[in-house]
């Protein structure tokens, strides 16, 4: 025979819709999905939040690193890379070598002026209205600083670095380099007293460090409390002679060579930049103005194989 239907299963499966019941079951459960979403919600703010407290990994090299200590800062800007190698060229005229040496000091300038303090001032600035004027804060330079070029060569810095601090002092100290690699001083306008807080020493070149470490020295007996030195390249055995000698001294540059040649010169360094600054020897080219293509004889330089 046909079994029977459970009738009674289904009765216990069927039961009546309450409303009322079913409502608050719902309302229950809804406020215990979003408290739980709430809960899980401010757990993750809170995650966001310990995370942002955290250090977060370098993912870009910073401009500026300091591998000799905490007072040499070497760059590591694409951009100065890339002037840098426009200012060691054999091609570039003396014209482009003192725009890209200028572009070169202004941001290494930019660095190198960064510990400078300021002191606030009173200003005025325009509203909206012409004729009205708003009283607010500025800032301005705490330091009395002055700029020291070394003839001839830091005359090319001089500009850039005056862009950056317009109320600095300049003052010249003329030194050249002997036959026994030892500088001779044969320019000296200091003043007789030191006014001064911080000195800016200006040098494109840095190879044995005899002459810059002179300079320190002279600016220490001046009475200069604070000194730092800018440089574009920079020997890797002149910078330990000259943090050797006077390790509280500030050094910005735009690169460090390897090696100095039995003359005491960099390599490759960029020749003597004092002739390529001011052109001298002349250089004759009666064809500057002619396309490479159409001249009687090449610009190129031969490297070799």
């Amino acid at each position: 025979p046909p079994t029977p239907f459970p009738f009674a299963l289904l009765k216990q499966r069927i039961q009546p819709h309450n409303p009322t019941k079913s409502s608050s079951s719902m309302t229950h459960h809804s406020s215990i999905d979003l408290a739980t979403s709430m809960e899980e919600k401010k757990t993750d703010d809170d995650a966001v939040a310990v995370a942002a407290l955290e250090p977060s990994p370098a993912k870009v090299e910073p401009t500026f690193t300091a591998p000799y200590g905490p007072h040499v800062h070497v760059s590591k800007h694409p951009v100065l890379a890339h002037k840098l190698s426009i200012l060691r060229s054999s091609s570039t005229p003396p014209s482009s070598f003192r725009s890209v040496l200028r572009e070169i000091t202004f941001h290494l300038g930019y660095e190198a002026t960064s510990t400078l303090t300021t002191r606030g001032i009173p200003i005025t600035v325009p509203a909206t209205n012409p004729n009205d004027h708003i009283d607010a804060i500025g800032q301005k330079i705490k330091e009395k600083v002055a700029l020291i070029p070394i003839l001839r060569s830091g005359l090319g810095m001089i500009d850039a670095m005056l862009e950056l601090v317009d109320n600095a002092t300049v003052h010249h100290i003329g030194m050249y380099r002997s036959k026994t690699l030892m500088p001779v001083q044969y320019y000296n306008r200091l003043p007789r007293v030191c006014d001064v807080d911080v000195a800016y020493v200006l040098d494109p070149l840095i190879a044995t460090s005899n002459t810059i470490i002179s300079v320190v020295g002279i600016l220490k007996k001046w009475g200069v409390p604070e000194i730092h030195v800018l440089s574009v390249i920079a020997s890797k055995k002149g910078l330990s002679e000259l943090l050797r000698h006077h390790p509280d001294v500030h050094v910005t540059i735009g690169h460090i060579d390897e090696n100095l040649n039995a003359e005491g010169n960099l390599m490759p360094g960029l020749g003597d930049a004092g002739d390529r600054l001011f052109g001298t020897p002349m250089i004759a080219d009666e064809e500057e103005l002619v396309h490479h293509s159409k001249r009687k004889r090449t610009m190129s330089v031969d490297i070799g194989p």
